[in-house]
């Protein structure tokens, strides 16, 4: 009896769990048995894994031939276990050292000529197999760079099996064409890197550049406010005005606003979009607020996740720690609206299928923008509104009440007048300036809420805000009588506090004032309440 192992990774949501590839050669029938819970397209790596063994000069074993990946117990889907699958039944054969395998983590899917794909999911991969101790891991060449952002990892990239057999088997390595014209060969540095050990780190880090700009859009203090607050909390978010008055705009220059993502946070974000597939071509590490707008005729499974087998990452986890965008938000359908009810409270989507629970991250800001009625044209003092007043409440009403109630601002936004759009100089303030101011918001908070589960006010429970962090003397008693009257619930008084603590960190006060709940109510009720829409003035 021949017998070897090696290790690849089953990725369940963006968690990783570490499968040892055990390969068992015996005197029998020639036959190819894979065991341990593969799915279909992991079953039919025997054909692949044959035809790249053959292609790659090696002799496929005439014998009874078994691979099981454990633990059995957890399913395992997908292309990715193809080379580990090839280097256990090679090293089962002889033809590698067993003893070089097995404290190696392959990923990788093979072409029939021996060519190494990429796949989903490099990074939380190698983090699960970095967690579990191991510190070398093979991947694809074009993946490399994503899988250096672990540290405390040595990565080799590779082209194609035969250079892989060549490195285990110490010896000269073949050159092989890359996939692409031009692209550098890493493998030399791989093999440095895997011989000496060494942590690879932050490797590869691109830089985004944003091409929208506040400056772009005129007039619109009252949203332009609106979307600072919003940056400097992570509060939510709702425009409501006519078509082509700026809601598009503005909430395409939010995430640009928003601070650039620290180094854990980036990669999150960056699993999330390796295992979705869609990682930027170039850029393995997402340092910067990601930007999702899905279409109005999106299915709930598209926005919060699923589909078939395994779950993929939908669109809410796809903006984690950066923007939703819901334009036309009353054309989506309800159900699928509702459903984001549940990410909004906890941060996180969890999913159950039959092929196992999976969860995702999902802490993101999110934007609805609607018009206010189905031609756009209700409550113009210029302009005739063609909708019944039956179908503009009809309209207004797929907006479900318990969604609204987490939504901490809601701004009116009004057309551009002719005087705004043409008077010289009506380039509103620019990105930069706003940037600023939030992100300096940002570091009072992250000081008043050092030690904490929390990073901004958004987060924060109403009941640590009452008890641990309380407002001036006074200050909430037009938001107490507002609950009193029915206007607010005991939610949206908390979320008025949350708002009210984002108003003080942006004007640079140490607790909220009266002016400060005023500006927060102001924000959340769309009610007057004497305050300018500017953040720092004098009320």
């Amino acid at each position: 009896m021949a017998f070897a192992r090696t290790c690849s990774v089953a990725l369940v949501g963006v968690e990783g769990v570490v499968v040892e590839v055990q390969a068992d050669l015996e005197p029998g029938v020639a036959a190819f048995t894979l065991v341990g819970l593969p799915d279909k397209s992991l079953s039919e790596s025997r054909d692949r894994v044959r035809a790249a063994v053959v292609n790659s000069g090696g002799s496929w074993p005439s014998k009874k031939l078994t691979v099981g990946l454990s633990p059995a117990s957890v399913p395992k889907a997908g292309s990715g276990f193809d080379l580990a699958v090839a280097c256990a039944v090679l090293g089962a054969a002889e033809r590698i050292d067993p003893r070089v395998l097995a404290d190696i983590v392959m990923i990788g899917e093979l072409g029939l000529d021996g060519r190494v794909r990429p796949v989903r999911g490099i990074l939380p991969a190698v983090l699960a197999a970095a967690d579990a101790g191991y510190e070398q891991v093979v991947v694809p060449e074009c993946a490399a760079a994503e899988a250096s952002l672990v540290p405390g990892v040595s990565v080799l990239g590779i082209r194609s099996l035969r250079q892989l057999i060549a490195v285990l088997a110490d010896e000269p390595v073949p050159d092989e064409e890359p996939d692409e014209p031009g692209r550098p060969d890493s493998l030399r540095a791989g093999l440095r890197a895997l011989g000496a050990g060494a942590a690879t780190g932050m490797q590869g880090v691109g830089v985004a550049h944003h091409d929208h700009d506040l400056a772009d859009v005129v007039g619109q203090r009252s949203a332009r406010t609106a979307v600072e607050v919003a940056a400097a909390g992570g509060h939510h978010l709702f425009l409501e005005g006519p078509p082509g008055a700026g809601k598009t705009m503005l909430a395409e220059r939010l995430p640009a606003v928003l601070p650039r993502l620290g180094r854990e946070e980036s990669l999150e974000v960056t699993a999330v979009h390796s295992v979705a597939g869609l990682l930027p071509p170039g850029k393995p590490l997402i340092d910067v607020a990601p930007y999702c707008a899905p279409h109005h005729s999106a299915t709930m499974q598209s926005l919060v996740g699923g589909g078939q087998g395994i779950a993929r990452p939908g669109a809410v986890s796809l903006a984690h720690r950066g923007v939703l965008f819901l334009d036309e938000v009353p054309e989506f359908r309800s159900q699928a609206l509702d459903a984001l009810r549940q990410p909004l409270e906890s941060g996180h989507v969890v999913i159950a299928r039959s092929a196992g629970v999976v969860r995702f991250p999902a802490r993101f800001l999110m934007v609805l923008a609607a018009n206010p009625c189905p031609c756009g044209r209700f409550s113009q003092r210029d302009m005739l509104c063609e909708c019944p007043p039956s179908m503009v409440r009809r309209y207004q009403a797929r907006l479900s009440g318990p969604l609204l109630d987490r939504v901490d601002l809601r701004v009116e936004v009004d057309p551009v007048t002719r005087a705004e759009l043409t008077r010289p100089g009506a380039r509103g303030e620019s990105t930069a300036a706003v940037a600023d101011r939030v992100r300096e918001a940002r570091d009072r908070a992250a000081a008043r809420l050092m030690g904490t589960p929390w990073r901004t006010n958004s987060e924060v429970p109403g009941r640590e805000l009452r008890s641990r962090w309380q407002a001036a003397s006074g200050a909430l008693a037009e938001a107490e009588r507002n609950l009193e009257r029915g206007v607010l619930t005991a939610r949206g008084l908390d979320r008025v506090l949350r708002v009210a603590w984002t108003v003080a960190d942006l004007a640079g006060h140490d607790r909220p004032d009266s002016g400060d709940v005023a500006l927060a109510l102001q924000l959340r009720t769309r009610v007057p309440r004497g305050v300018p829409m500017v953040i720092g003035a004098p009320a």
